[in-house]
């Protein structure tokens, strides 16, 4: 009896292994088409941005990451710093609403370290008059950061979350996603633009032929409990 269970938890083991392995193949099909349609986006030209509604109601597979240009005039007084670690260090993003003849979109224009963090720290930066951004579409990111929730009325951003900082700052409708600005230099040098990371991990192939390796694992056991009963019912066959 006790052999029967265990072979049924042995082919029990094996299917659900087999079944994990054969979803992680799906998984690395599904990222090598994501990461091939991100590269394509990342580098063609920009596409104009002329109107906000036809992004309402696309999910983030849709758009993010694709290249885009804006005009607009930026509205420095209601800026927002989200905690950042990036290749240059800890310190802050700014995202600064853009107001376009479309609509208003939170531009993330870069990267400043803590001792920039006030806006009179980097007054060339706060450009007047209208001005052209080209960046990145990049998805909304609410809720916070890793253990950290956003606390919009202590004005503390963990992550860039488009729809809080747009109520915390009263800007009323905006587009549902940000614009990571590219590398062209604002005046000053802060915000220091184009640190977009662009990259996926593809661990899937490893993770599946874990999972097959141990629905294998499973079959061998199985297989291995069986044989004892065989030889003891040849022998009392003999």
């Amino acid at each position: 009896m006790k052999k029967r269970w265990f072979l049924a938890l042995a082919l029990l083991g094996a299917v659900l292994f087999a079944a994990l392995g054969i979803w992680q193949v799906e998984r690395r099909a599904w990222k090598h088409d994501l990461i091939a349609r991100v590269e394509a986006r990342i580098h063609a030209p920009p596409v104009a941005f002329s109107d906000i509604s036809k992004w309402r109601g696309l999910t983030p597979d849709a758009y993010e990451y694709r290249k885009v240009r804006l005009r607009g005039v930026f509205r420095h007084d209601r800026e927002a710093l989200v905690q950042a670690l990036t290749e240059r260090g800890a310190g802050f993003w700014v995202l600064t609403p853009l107001r376009t003849d479309a609509g208003t979109v939170l531009i993330n224009r870069g990267f400043v370290p803590g001792e920039r963090r006030a806006a009179e720290t980097r007054r060339e930066g706060q450009v007047a008059g209208e001005v052209a951004v080209t960046g990145l579409m990049r998805a909304s990111e609410p809720g916070g950061g890793f253990l950290r929730a956003n606390d919009p009325a202590a004005d503390r951003w963990y992550s860039r979350d488009v729809a809080a900082i747009a109520r915390a700052r009263g800007l009323g409708p905006v587009a549902s996603f940000f614009v990571d600005a590219d590398a062209a230099a604002n005046p000053g040098g802060y915000p220091l633009g184009g640190l977009t990371v662009v990259r996926f991990a593809d661990n899937h192939l490893v993770y599946a032929l874990t999972w097959f390796a141990l629905a294998g694992l499973c079959l061998w056991a199985g297989l291995t409990a069986l044989r004892p009963a065989q030889r003891e019912s040849n022998v009392q066959e003999n």
